[in-house]
């Protein structure tokens, strides 16, 4: 009875092998991806097309355009209003915003309405994806961009934008970051203010999601306790793996499923590499703070040439650890294309994520899984945020 026993395990550890390492074709990986909604929840082209670059033509230097887009078969992009620290200086944060807000509305989706729907709400997005559109939704990263106003935090959602970053890598009037908690010279709040807490309360009332990516961990507890929706990370990795700020303790993974939210993940090398992080964070602050351009430019090319790439295996890991100890309904896709300046080998651009399709299948992901990866997770969080604002 032992030995039969013995022998039935090796045959299901033998077959749970064959089907952790099945192999899929390119039709049948094509079949499947293109049979998902695929939900980024966070893309920076906006700081390009506010410059004036068309998204709707091929874009060697970026890792977005609209064909690679379709290539890739996205099928909806929260894009980031993006609103650097530097334009607190002079109260300039809201002007930059309206700016972000803009160049998304009209120079994206505007200018090319034939691909693109405007989409507010968590049904839109599945009306698009229907029609054959690409959802377009903004999310304001940086919550200097509200200049400590509730006002214009209702302006905002008055013109489309659905979620919002507390925090970018600077420490504002009243949250803390992760990016500057370690530098003595900024004062912090030991996490949300008071005033911090009435914001996420008013994004509540209005049904504007709470991102926690680039906050400050008291800054994350004070988010989660006060908020009465689940609030999500749109962009943020796993600590555990890669040990840097930026990224998010199991602990803090855990707490967040448990009240409904999601992580979605950064593709960034740094939060996803180790290797990555030790070589690459070096050159940060040379990037950000050089005077000129060129000299911004020159640490970029150093930066580049020094740093080792992470891999799609990197980013498969960390969908791993979040499934392990927070399950299946707990993650999701934030790549933060155009934001970051190493991304890994195999998902070069929005036209890859077929290649981490065939990673999930063949690491032994069901379609069912990867639909809640790619975009049923996220949509169960923003329904759960729209159901609150209307009670």
């Amino acid at each position: 009875m032992a030995i039969r026993a013995f022998i039935a395990g090796l045959l299901v550890f033998a077959v749970a092998g064959i089907a952790a390492s099945r192999h899929y074709t390119d039709a049948q990986v094509e079949k499947i991806h293109r049979s998902m909604l695929l939900i980024d929840t966070h893309n920076d082209i906006p700081s390009k097309t506010v410059d004036g670059l068309d998204i709707g033509k091929p874009s060697p230097d970026t890792n977005t355009d609209l064909p690679r887009l379709r290539e890739g078969g996205v099928g909806a992009v929260f894009f980031a209003a993006y609103v650097a620290g530097r334009y607190v200086q002079g109260n300039h944060s809201a002007h930059r915003a309206l700016d972000m807000i803009d160049t998304i509305r009209h120079d994206i989706v505007a200018g090319y309405p034939n691909d693109f729907a405007f989409c507010t709400t968590a049904n839109q997005i599945v009306a698009a994806h229907k029609r054959h559109k690409i959802a377009a939704l903004i999310g304001i990263e940086g919550g200097h961009a509200i200049e400590d106003d509730l006002r214009l935090l209702r302006d905002y959602y008055a013109l489309g934008v659905r979620y919002m970053t507390l925090t970018h890598s600077n420490t504002n009037n009243w949250a803390d970051s992760s990016g500057d908690i370690d530098n003595p010279a900024i004062k912090h709040h030991n996490g949300l203010t008071d005033f911090g807490k009435d914001v996420v309360r008013e994004m509540n009332r209005l049904g504007m999601m709470v991102d926690i990516s680039h906050v400050a961990d008291k800054t994350f507890w004070d988010a989660l306790a006060v908020s009465d929706a689940p609030v999500f990370a749109s962009h943020s990795s796993c600590r555990a793996l890669t040990n840097v700020p930026r990224n998010m303790t199991d602990e803090m993974i855990a707490a967040l499923a448990k009240k409904g939210g999601v992580i979605d993940i950064n593709f960034a090398c740094e939060f996803l590499s180790q290797k990555s992080a030790d070589v690459g964070l070096k050159f940060w602050d040379r990037m950000d703070n050089a005077p000129t351009q060129a000299e911004r430019d020159a640490a970029t090319a150093e930066y580049k040439r020094e740093t080792p790439r992470a891999t799609l295996d990197d980013v498969v890991a960390h969908i791993d650890h979040v499934v392990k100890i927070a399950g299946i309904n707990a993650v999701g896709i934030g790549s933060d294309f155009d934001g970051i300046d190493c991304t890994p080998a195999g998902l070069d651009d929005v036209s890859k994520f077929p290649n981490l399709t065939r990673a999930l299948l063949e690491k032994g992901y069901s379609p069912s899984d990867i639909r809640k990866i790619y975009g049923g997770n996220f949509l169960r969080v923003m329904r759960a945020v729209e159901a609150h604002a209307q009670r």
